[in-house]
């Protein structure tokens, strides 16, 4: 194995612990094309123009609108108020650090998850809704969170596919 090989794969191992840290609530994908922009920068050779960024730049902007929207849709389908929308948002984000030292890092999908049904059961209850209405609205932010990371994620593997053969010689 040479220099090139071992650096393109150092390369690689690092875009797939960025794409990891989209379950932490982070921007994984955005740092995934970041080193991408900075591999072709040092790289000149490869073919990736404008065109492959683009693309790359498209799917990460569409996978934090559906990660975003996701949890938002779940919660309003099911009666959820903007403040419940914000206190998933913030329970999510919260649940997935406090997770992250669980199961190898994987408690951090199910913090997240944890943290939006919570934090939005926590506001909705915090608004004056009965019980019932706050439990049912925080499923749906639950639910959504689920979809929506589940998308996040699914792009993001896209991105670091398509990103892959650029930085591995050949």
């Amino acid at each position: 194995m040479g220099l090139a090989e071992l650096t393109a794969g150092v390369i690689i191992l690092v875009m797939f612990l960025l794409w990891a840290t989209n379950f932490l609530g982070l921007p994984g994908n955005w740092a995934i094309i970041l080193v991408m922009g900075l591999w072709r920068w040092t790289h000149p050779e490869i073919q990736a123009g404008w065109w492959f960024f683009l693309l790359l730049l498209g799917m990460a902007g569409v996978a934090e609108l559906i990660e975003f929207g996701g949890q938002v849709l779940g919660a309003r389908k099911y009666g959820g108020s903007n403040r419940g929308s914000w206190g998933a948002l913030l329970g999510a984000f919260g649940g997935a650090i406090l997770g992250a030292p669980l199961f190898f890092g994987l408690g951090a999908i199910f913090g997240a998850v944890a943290g939006a049904f919570a934090g939005s059961l926590v506001f909705e209850l915090w608004t004056g809704r009965s019980w019932t209405e706050a439990l049912t609205a925080s499923k749906g932010a639950m639910w959504g969170r689920v979809f929506g990371l589940a998308a996040k994620a699914g792009l993001g593997m896209l991105v670091l596919s398509l990103s892959v053969p650029k930085v591995w010689p050949g």
